[in-house]
């Protein structure tokens, strides 16, 4: 992707289910679950860099000594800072007792058996070292002890502080992870003390009790009361005091969750591929978390799958197979380069059919997968053609004549080249705009001036601000006679409310389009009519609330808004002809089957807090607030 987008987190849960004496004799070392951590998250870290956390949990372990400890950073490389502040604790400890495992467990921070960690993307309080997971509830009773880290986004915290506060409770912070933490853990109190008074009432002393709770305590339970008004996408994983740990999925499953299970190790992560590389497993070893459903580990080490809340239509992000997770996934990579290829015809329509003239290339890094599938499309065309035009000829058909058409083939050059160094230093300069046109370089040559087309595909066009600033600047300088920049994903015309940070209606191209548009053709009444109508809605409750801004759109087809937004990133000093093509969602949800969460494309969101979120972002863009919808 071209632009920086902040967005969905990444989680990683590991459940040791032997002593750590097994892996200090079958591995050399008692660390196997911390490693094992280290490389679930450092494998995610296209996730989150906002910052990253961890916690461990030590089962068993005495009154008095510290059981849970937890290292947190919001320094630029956060996953490294973390784990060499946890590794120099054993800098200092001589080999024999480093290596007994035992000792280690008495005596060292992060020697325990369970682990949760978390890298951050801030959609809420920035990075803040406050807001990054995993958060604590800390109690003096062990089961009373939760911590917390997710992948999620809730569009009606304010529902659910307001509830905490009618519980009798007084939150410390208003943000989705405090709400989330201070409801699970009330619920989670509420299940201690229903067991408390169940095995007084049998005749057990308290110091029974305890281990009674911790055994039966029943953790589906809790999250199921927990869950009950949570609005929004959600994969969130927990560990409660005396050892049991879960990860939780929304019912739409819309935030990803995946596990891998054997007799040694329980591993849960954001991404299947993820897990496959660190644990060295089978595609078929690697399981998703069903929606509404969580998987829980017992402190006795069962596993189980329990749901929490009813299943609903599934609606998997979409945004995930496009360009957040991980291209090395078998099911990730086919789906991109079939968008790609489905763009076939809309790209040849582009160039009025020219394929000899034209030059098909993308922009690094993420939409490499997509070009290969569209220039499959292009190939495909171009054996057709080459069969036609023989066919044509018949016996006319000269040695010379089918020389020609068989060299026929598609003109594929890698034209830009992306500067990391120079994007990691720009993007912290206020003054970045003089600088931001040398993000890219290109490959000098490869056009012939004034003739060529230049086709170049990218995952996705959201604000257009570096297509416009940097992209189409540098390609103009090559001389085409046209440039074609194609979007593998729909126009992007509503605000995510689930964990992507795209929440302002403002920001996105295809929506100032849309209101040119209304402009241009007279249609000014229509923002007026949506503003009113949005305006009406703001007292009702979420489930009665009905997406207006679709009405913003209705009067325009694709291929004008792609006209617009063409005209939109078009400065006045560029040459070359500008087009613009974007993928149309029912080939989206051809190339992602079972992903069809797009309520970015099409406003259809799948929660009733979509709505909300979406009319309160229009009038925050009418009434000139730049803040978030939710």
């Amino acid at each position: 992707m071209s632009e920086l987008i902040k967005h969905e987190c990444g989680i990683a849960l590991v459940r040791l289910l032997k002593p750590l004496e097994y892996y200090q004799f079958k591995y050399g070392t008692w660390r196997y679950g911390l490693q094992k951590l280290y490389l679930l998250m450092e494998k995610q870290h296209n996730r989150g860099q906002d910052g990253a956390g961890v916690v461990s949990l030590k089962l068993d372990q005495k009154p008095g000594t510290d059981y849970l400890h937890r290292q947190r950073s919001n320094e630029p490389q956060a996953i490294e800072a973390i784990f060499r502040d946890i590794y120099s604790q054993y800098s200092n400890i001589e080999d024999r007792l480093l290596s007994d495992a035992v000792w280690a467990k008495q005596n060292l921070p992060f020697a325990g058996e369970v682990f949760l960690g978390h890298l951050r993307y801030g959609t809420f309080g920035g990075s803040n070292i406050e807001f990054v997971h995993p958060v604590i509830r800390e109690n003096n009773w062990r089961t009373r002890n939760l911590a917390l880290a997710g992948n999620f986004n809730l569009t009606n915290v304010d529902e659910i502080f307001n509830h905490l506060i009618e519980l009798g409770q007084h939150p410390k912070g208003y943000s989705d992870t405090v709400t989330i933490l201070e409801n699970v853990g009330h619920f989670l109190d509420m299940e201690v003390q229903r067991k408390f008074i169940l095995f007084k009432t049998q005749g057990f002393e308290n110091k029974e009790i305890s281990d009674l709770i911790a055994e039966h305590i029943d953790v589906a339970a809790v999250l199921r009361e927990s869950s009950k008004r949570w609005d929004g996408g959600y994969a969130i994983g927990g560990i409660i005091g005396h050892g049991d740990c879960f990860v939780a999925r929304d019912p739409y499953g819309i935030r990803p969750a995946f596990y891998y299970a054997d007799d040694e190790i329980v591993v849960v992560a954001s991404e299947r591929t993820v897990i496959q590389t660190v644990m060295n497993a089978e595609y078929e070893k690697v399981h998703e978390i069903d929606p509404g459903k969580a998987l829980i580990v017992k402190k006795s080490g069962f596993v189980s799958i329990e749901e929490i809340r009813p299943s609903m239509p599934r609606k998997a992000c979409s945004f995930e197979r496009i360009y957040f997770s991980r291209g090395s996934d078998k099911d990730i990579y086919n789906e991109r380069k079939k968008l790609g290829e489905l763009l076939t015809p809309a790209i040849l329509n582009s160039v009025n059919g020219d394929f000899e003239n034209t030059v098909f290339s993308y922009i690094p890094n993420t939409a490499e997968s997509a070009f290969y599938g569209m220039a499959k499309g292009i190939e495909d065309h171009i054996k057709q053609y080459k069969k036609t035009k023989i066919l044509e000829l018949g016996p006319k058909l000269t040695p010379e004549a089918l020389d020609k058409i068989m060299a026929l083939r598609p003109r594929i050059e890698k034209v830009a080249h992306k500067d990391i160094k120079l994007r990691t230093f720009i993007t912290q300069d206020k003054g970045r705009d003089d600088l931001v046109g040398h993000v890219y370089d290109i490959t000098y040559g490869t056009i012939k001036k004034g003739i060529d087309n230049l086709v170049i595909i990218d995952d996705s066009i959201v604000r257009g601000t570096t297509l416009k600033q940097s992209i189409i600047r540098i390609l103009d300088r090559l001389g085409p006679k046209r440039i074609v920049i194609v979007s593998s994903s729909p126009q992007i015309r509503y605000p995510d409310c689930y964990g992507i940070d795209m929440a302002k209606l403002g920001d996105f191209i295809a929506f100032k389009a849309a209101i040119a548009l209304l402009k241009d053709s007279g249609k000014e009444h229509i923002i007026n009519e949506v503003y009113k109508k949005a305006k009406l809605q703001q007292g009702l409750p979420k489930e009665e609330i009905v997406n207006h801004v679709k009405s913003i759109y209705e009067p325009f087809t694709d291929e004008q808004i792609s006209d617009k937004i063409a005209e939109l990133l078009t400065s006045s000093d560029i040459k070359a002809e500008i087009k613009i093509v974007y993928q149309t969602v029912e080939n989206l949800h051809r190339a992602c089957p079972n992903h069809v969460g797009d309520w970015y494309f099409t406003g259809d969101y799948p929660t009733p807090g979509g709505n909300k979120v979406v009319n309160t972002s229009f009038i925050n863009f009418i009434e000139g607030k730049n803040q978030r919808a939710y």
